[in-house]
């Protein structure tokens, strides 16, 4: 059961921090379980540390959902955006929980979807159901206008989303995904500012950058709260579904305000500096191994290395091969 809940707590973190608006540039990423997932132009490039202490690669084409017909419209590329990186990001997670953990630690692929499942229905209960809860006890209690109460009901997702990223920062595990997050951010700094891409140069960026989904779900918490505001329905139910119908919208505008803030250089950058500061809590210092690992996933996403294990058409991973 232990296993199965620390699954479920990844996912989560997965589920959330998979989100970002970075398919318009050359270069973008996320981590995963002790690994990086990058992408390229033309590809995708995953690189895992392997319990032997080798890193495992596997690449894949990048085929953009938002170059098909009515996704490339305003809104509805957010959408397809978010869908991308959702399955993409699925698929990662499964191939590093694969690779990287060892046999007494899977779950089989029927504990797999079991555990994708339980974590989507928590994200809808924690930041959907919770903040609707807490404003309606805090109106009630105050007697506050219903406009106040979904101001509070924004506040308190916010809250929840900080103090859920404080307390699974507590653990172990969870660090050192911050840490291959913070890898992925310097190794994708020191690539756009046309570093040498080694360990020890790279350690040498930031591990803050503005494209981090930790931003852009800030924006979608505080867009949240002017759609929420602007459709009036009654009944807890009712403003449940609400919120899980126009999730989708909401997500759409916000991933229009980042792609706006990023054309407008320092203005933009303005904007999104608070929620950059969030990223010193989603991040952590990676060690120059970690950051072997990002780099790896950079190179293959970019095509400049290739894989360095066989994976046959089933999924099931072979031994490290010596690369030609």
């Amino acid at each position: 059961m232990s296993l199965i809940f620390s699954y479920i707590t990844r996912f989560i973190y997965f589920f959330l921090f998979s989100l970002n608006a970075e398919h318009e540039v050359p270069v973008g990423g996320q981590a995963v379980l002790e690994g990086v997932l990058m992408k390229g132009p033309a590809r995708w490039g995953l690189a895992v540390r392997t319990p032997k202490g080798d890193i495992w690669t596997k690449t894949w084409a990048n085929r953009p959902w938002t170059s098909k017909g009515l996704w490339k419209l305003p809104i509805l590329r957010g959408l397809a955006v978010m869908a991308e990186m959702l399955c993409t990001g699925a698929k990662a997670l499964s191939l590093s929980a694969e690779v990287a953990l060892p046999e007494d630690e899977s779950i089989g692929k029927g504990g797999f979807i079991l555990s994708v499942v339980i974590a989507v229905v928590a994200v809808i209960a924690f930041f959907v159901v919770l903040p609707l809860l807490m404003s309606d006890w805090v109106v009630n209690f105050l007697g506050a206008s219903e406009g106040a109460g979904r101001v509070i009901e924004g506040i308190a997702r916010g809250a929840i989303f900080v103090g859920y990223v404080a307390f699974i920062g507590m653990w172990k595990d969870i660090r050192r995904v911050f840490a291959y997050h913070g890898a992925e951010h310097k190794t994708i700094n020191a690539y756009e500012n046309g570093s040498e891409l080694t360990p020890l140069n790279v350690s040498c960026f930031s591990r803050i950058h503005p494209r981090c989904g930790t931003s852009f779900l800030l924006v979608v918490v505080i867009v949240s709260v002017v759609v929420f505001s602007a459709i009036p329905t009654e009944g807890l139910a009712m403003r449940i579904g609400s919120r899980v119908l126009l999730l989708p919208f909401v997500i759409g505008i916000s991933y229009e305000i980042i792609r706006w803030c990023g054309r407008k250089g320092t203005l933009g950058r303005i904007f999104m500096s608070p929620t950059l500061w969030l990223q010193y809590l989603t991040t952590r210092e990676p060690d120059l191994e970690q950051l072997e690992v990002a780099i790896t996933a950079l190179k293959v996403a970019l095509g400049s290395e290739e894989e360095s294990y066989n994976q046959e058409p089933d999924g099931d991973v072979d031994g490290p091969v010596e690369k030609t």
